[in-house]
């Protein structure tokens, strides 16, 4: 069998084009220095090993011999796995996006020999479609272009290099004006948040836009939040809409838990069926705070068969989470996930007439022929058929477990993991599980054993125990707040110097000098043609956003003003992005309601804290800074002069004035929300 030198790769997506006729080479040196000796133009194809259409143009073009032997002869073929080298995606999908106006994978961009892009788009068909060229045709094209006008390929490489680096400059800054934090952090700016998502919102089916849909978790919990200050029910209906539908939906595994990545359709029916590690933590966090705020069981079912979907299927048996499934399974994207009818009536006899009618299960279909599961919306099954239709999940999930299972991508992010460590603490935080919590230290040990370097240096993946590319931005912004979750649900204060040593680290090596913001890369990354500064919340929260979360909250537990102001004015110069287009800054729009309502300090002392603690957690307030000791403890601000006696006491303070400790969570919870009033009172 043909292999190539990604035979040698720790990437599974990598793995998988190990066997292509195409000379492919990992990103490195020896590519780029074989492109530059030989002066050819390069072809870097990126893609993830979850991605349906990365596929069929592998089969389609990769696999081929006679494209192969095409771009063979005429470019150095680098093969890149977007979620082992996302510095690189980010460069080069907004070259495209600028080239083209869209973006997607496979991303096939094509560079200089000094890895300069100049032309690219997504997937190209082995053959002219809808007056689209093939992939052999934009070969020769590009090829031909390279050969003979050569210099009009640099100019267009050097102007599209100089309009990358340039890319979200134009946002920051762009709402300061010299405008106080008062006038910027205001109820109206966030009422005006609100009308622009509410805007965009489905109000029929939940969501926001048109299909395809993604279920946009910052713009639902912005709405959540919003919804705890100001009780605009408005905010809160759209985002209980929306997740009820998902839940209610085919987006939704109603055998097995978890969610796919986005739905094809506007009605959440029919998903892009693969599961991705990232999209289900933040889902779980979601909906953890809508059951703090609603109670509603729907949402304590999807978060613990979700969290137990992710452990089954996902779990590396350590304390570490694999990246994603494939949609795929035997060549065919759902196969592993649709039912027959008749296939069900064969398995559960009696039991199938209650399934079929609860799961929307007919002889039709309703995709393709095929069924898949839904459930209806409002309707609460009775204790008895409750059992049976349990009992019939578990049939079937035993028989869907014969089938032939989709690919698993099993390397491991950093950042993904502890997206998923927050997730689980605040699982425990709401429902109060203690697995949650176990398993959340669990993980935490496993991140410090896998990722960690020399010193306080991270990697970002890891893959079969080996870990090679060093942890970017996000990976960092991830982990940060991981630590701070963790050290509110346990009261262990080590947690927040781990947490405050890893923000310093960054703040030396990720920082753009004048702008308060950071660089996506390390200061000692060498093989990247720029670095770019990263702002937009997409399918995960930005880098920048999560470190601006992270100044906030340990600016306050070890009095650092200048994290705090620099917090501050990190989301005071998105103010006009921000309120424009909320749905692509939603993490900076909750940091909005934070700098907006006062962040309330809270702290519960005693010999045994944890019982107020656990209960006072259940309780969704968005945005406040938590510590509890069962000791005096004077290395922290908020807990020197607290006396940790026999019984509880909970302090609820405000810029360190502390008013009367209460013994009572139920009378902790009133005087924190008579802080948000009082602020609102003297905003107004």
């Amino acid at each position: 069998m043909h292999t190539n030198r990604l035979v040698h790769e720790t990437s599974p997506y990598l793995l998988q084009h190990a066997h292509n006729p195409v000379d492919w080479y990992a990103w490195g040196e020896e590519a780029l220095e074989t492109a530059r000796r030989e002066d050819k133009p390069i072809l870097v194809s990126i893609g993830y090993a979850a991605c349906h259409w990365c596929h069929v143009m592998e089969k389609e073009s990769f696999e081929d011999a006679d494209t192969a032997r095409l771009m063979n002869e005429r470019f150095i073929n680098i093969k890149i796995d977007r979620e082992e080298r996302p510095d690189l995606d980010h460069i080069y999908m907004d070259a495209v996006q600028a080239m083209t106006g869209s973006g997607g994978w496979p991303l096939n961009v094509f560079l200089t020999p000094e890895a300069k892009p100049f032309y690219g788009g997504t997937y190209f068909p082995p053959r002219p479609v809808h007056n689209r060229n093939s992939w052999q045709e934009v070969l020769g094209g590009v090829s031909t272009a390279f050969r003979d006008r050569r210099a009009e390929v640099e100019q267009q490489a050097e102007n599209l290099t100089r309009h990358v680096a340039t890319i979200g400059s134009f946002d920051i800054g762009a709402g300061k004006e010299d405008q106080p934090a008062a006038a910027i952090f205001h109820p109206e700016t966030l009422a005006l948040i609100t009308e622009q998502l509410l805007a965009t919102a489905d109000k029929e089916e939940g969501g926001f836009g048109a299909a395809p849909k993604f279920p946009q978790t910052f713009s639902i919990r912005f709405l959540l939040n919003q919804y705890y200050y100001t009780r605009d029910k408005s905010a809160l209906d759209q985002a209980c809409l929306s997740l009820d539908k998902m839940i209610t939906g085919g987006i939704y595994d109603q055998l097995g838990g978890g969610f796919a990545r986005y739905s094809t359709d506007r009605s959440w029916l029919v998903p892009h069926f693969e599961k991705m590690l990232y999209d289900n933590a933040l889902l779980i966090i979601v909906l953890s705070e809508a059951w703090q705020l609603t109670r509603k069981p729907l949402y304590r079912e999807a978060i613990e068969q979700t969290i137990s979907f992710i452990d089954r299927e996902l779990g590396n048996g350590e304390g570490g989470y694999y990246s994603s499934l494939d949609a795929d399974s035997e060549g065919i994207e759902g196969k592993y996930y649709v039912w027959d009818k008749a296939e069900i009536d064969l398995l559960l006899g009696k039991n199938a007439a209650l399934f079929n009618t609860f799961h929307g299960v007919t002889t039709e279909g309703n995709w393709e022929g095929k069924n898949i599961l839904t459930r209806p919306p409002e309707t609460i099954p009775g204790p008895a058929q409750q059992e049976v239709l349990e009992a019939a999940r578990g049939r079937l999930m035993k028989q869907r477990g014969t089938r032939v299972r989709p690919a698993l991508d099993d390397k491991i992010l950093l950042g993904w993991n502890a997206l998923m460590n927050i997730a689980l603490s605040k699982a425990y935080a709401a429902l109060g599980d203690d697995r949650y919590k176990r398993m959340a230290i669990a993980g935490i040990g496993f991140i410090r054993e896998r990722f960690r370097g020399e010193g306080i240096h991270f990697y970002h993946h890891s893959y079969k125990g080996e870990a090679r590319v060093p942890a970017f931005l996000d990976d960092y912004g991830a982990l940060i707040g991981s630590l701070l979750h963790l050290q509110e649900i346990t009261g262990d204060s080590g947690y927040l110097i781990e947490a405050r040593d890893i923000l310093r680290y960054v703040d030396g090596h990720f920082s753009e000098p004048g702008t308060g913001f950071f660089f996506y890369t390390h200061d000692g990354q060498k093989d990247i043609l720029l670095r770019k500064r990263e702002i937009y919340d997409g399918a995960t929260p930005s880098g920048n956003s999560m470190m601006a979360s992270n100044l906030l909250y340990l600016g306050i537990v070890f009095d650092e003003r200048e994290w705090t102001q620099r917090a501050s004015r990190m989301a005071a110069a998105l103010q006009r992005p921000v309120t424009g287009y909320p749905g692509s800054f939603g993490v900076w729009a909750t940091i909005f309601l934070a700098l907006t309502y006062t962040i309330p300090e809270v702290v519960i002392t005693g010999h045994k804290p944890e019982i107020a603690r656990k209960e006072f957690l259940s309780h969704l307030i968005p945005y406040r800074v938590l510590q509890s000791s069962g000791e005096e403890n004077t290395q922290f601000p908020l807990l020197r002069d607290k006396p940790a006696g026999q019984d509880p006491l909970i302090f609820v303070c405000q810029n360190y004035a502390c008013q009367l400790p209460v013994n009572e969570v139920a009378t902790a919870i009133r005087l924190v929300e008579n802080v948000y009033k009082i602020s609102v009172q003297d905003e107004q």
